[in-house]
This record gives structure tokens, sequence and C-alpha cells, in this order.
């Protein structure tokens, strides 16, 4: 069976997905079932006319391959001969806000990314795509040195009083945890990125852990039950929470946990 937009805006706003908000959206698309109508851009535009004029839809739109220091380009140069990684180094894509595709987000970020209307913030592997009335303001600081903190658009997210939706995925691609982890515990590390065609060192930044995040969230959810709203989209599992609540959790039970790891 398809699942029709009428069915997506239907159950979305049974969730809790109401006009005017801003909602962080990480998706898997093929949860929701065999047939969505529209596929991913007939789900992003359920989400944008549920969400209205004054609301603001956002995705992860990240690149990790556009730093030395990510697993994912560690994996890429893994077995090149010294010419070969030379030659790779040289001559992988630097990042660009406007062309350069997401990696690993889901057809629904593409989807968003990829729309005219769109606007993405400026960090070679950390950035997020937006549409509506608030996209434009918080992509529009994006620092290199802050990755997934208080200065990038996790932060203006939670100050706005942001959701998070999991549509079809776990709490292990929670990104707003990042943000807590940021905060409270977050060692220092140094990035080398790829933008345009140079690359650029970034010695102060952040080094970031989900590992964890699968467990985190089952705690986030046992102490926070009222906050988190569960429903279905089509036979994707879903939980909307507040981006700020889930942040501030994270910032304080990620030392401990840890620790006791």
């Amino acid at each position: 069976m398809t699942v029709e937009a009428e069915q997506l805006r239907g159950e979305l706003a049974a969730l809790g997905v109401l006009p005017g908000a801003v909602v962080l959206v990480h998706c898997s698309l093929r949860s929701i079932g065999r047939h969505v109508a529209g596929g991913a851009d007939g789900l992003r535009d359920a989400l944008l006319e549920l969400l209205g004029e004054p609301g603001t839809l956002v995705v992860p739109a990240q690149s990790r391959s556009k730093s030395t220091t990510s697993k994912e380009f560690r994996r890429a140069v893994a077995r090149l001969s010294p010419a070969e990684f030379e030659h790779y180094v040289a001559t992988v894509p630097g990042f660009d806000a406007k062309s350069t595709p997401s990696e690993g987000m889901g057809a629904l970020a593409e989807s968003v990314r990829t729309h005219p209307e769109a606007h993405r913030s400026a960090h070679p592997t950390a950035s997020f795509a937006a549409l509506g009335r608030h996209a434009q303001a918080l992509t529009a600081s994006h620092p290199l040195d802050c990755v997934l903190g208080d200065r990038s658009p996790l932060g203006w997210m939670s100050q706005a009083g942001a959701s998070v939706l999991l549509l079809g995925v776990g709490y292990d691609k929670c990104t707003a945890f990042h943000l807590g982890e940021d905060r409270s515990i977050c060692p220092d590390r140094s990035y080398r990125f790829k933008v345009g065609n140079g690359w650029l060192e970034v010695p102060d930044a952040h080094d970031y852990d989900d590992s964890d995040f699968t467990k985190l969230g089952a705690m986030f959810e046992a102490k926070h039950a009222n906050s988190v709203l569960h429903g279905k989209v089509g036979d994707a599992t879903c939980r909307l929470f507040p981006l700020a609540l889930a942040a501030d959790f994270a910032a304080k039970q990620l030392p401990g946990l840890r620790v006791a790891a």
C-alpha cells in the first residue's frame, strides 16, 4: 500500500508536529513503508504543509568525509598506497555549502538540502539544512571550531524551543545529545577540513562520541516519559521531544555514564 500525503500529515499531527514549530528531523524514509507518495519530496512537503508558513523544517546535512580526521575519511583511504593517498588528498572535492551532498543522512535530508529555497550552514562536516521561516537565521552562523556546540545551529534551535523528531530511527541518531556532550564532557581535538580547493586546520574544537546514545536515550525516556511523544507514521516508530530538554539531560548524565563504562 502507498502511504499518501493525507495520511502523513494526519499521523504527524497526531504525534504532535504543530504549525509554527521548529523541528529537527532524523529520518529513515524506508521505515515508513515500501511506497511513500512522492518519496522523500512527498514527506518533505507534508512536513512543510503541516508546519505552515511560521514553521521551520531542519535536517542534518553532514559530510564528514571532508575531514582527514573523520572515520569516513580514514575508511576511504585505508587501503591506498602512499602515492594513492597523496592523490586522494589532493583531488577530493572540498566542501561547498551549495553543492556538496550530505553523507549518510538519508533521503529526506537530501530532499531538504536540494530544495531551491533551502538554507545550509557552512560547517564542512556538520552542517544543517533548513526550510521555512527561520531557516536563514538558524543556519547563518556555524563556526569551524564549534562543530555541534552552542554556537552551532543546534544551539540556536535549543534557544528557540525546537523539537526533535526521530522518524523511524533511534536515539543513536539524536544529534541533540551532542549539544549536551559538547557542554560537559567533550575532549579537545584538532580538525583538518577540505573547503573549496584548500585544507584548513582548526586546532581548538571538540571530539564527539555517539556510541552510548542508545543507552542514554533509554535513560532519557525513563526520566522524561511525559515529555517524549510516541506515535507511528506509516510503519515507522516515531518520537517527538524538546531539543533543549534532551541536550540538558545529556550534559548532566554523560559524564557519569562514561565514567561508569
